[in-house]
């Protein structure tokens, strides 16, 4: 099962959660896989603890908006 495969089936009985993507592909192989240009939260490996941390925190925000 792909990481796109299992967030589509935890979202399916979640509605409301936040996703956070994690990659080492390029964005060539992102776009090729149908993930660019959707509203997606993507973190690019490799990645700091800080980026971590304000991506983590951007979602609970959006969810806490939404």
């Amino acid at each position: 099962m792909t990481g796109r495969e299992l967030a589509g089936q935890i979202a399916a009985s979640h509605p409301r959660i936040q996703i956070l993507y994690m990659s080492g592909y390029t964005d060539d192989a992102i776009e090729h896989h149908g993930l660019h240009g959707r509203a997606l939260r993507l973190l690019q490996k490799p990645f700091t603890h800080d980026a971590l941390v304000r991506h983590v925190r951007e979602a609970l925000e959006a969810r806490v908006r939404a």
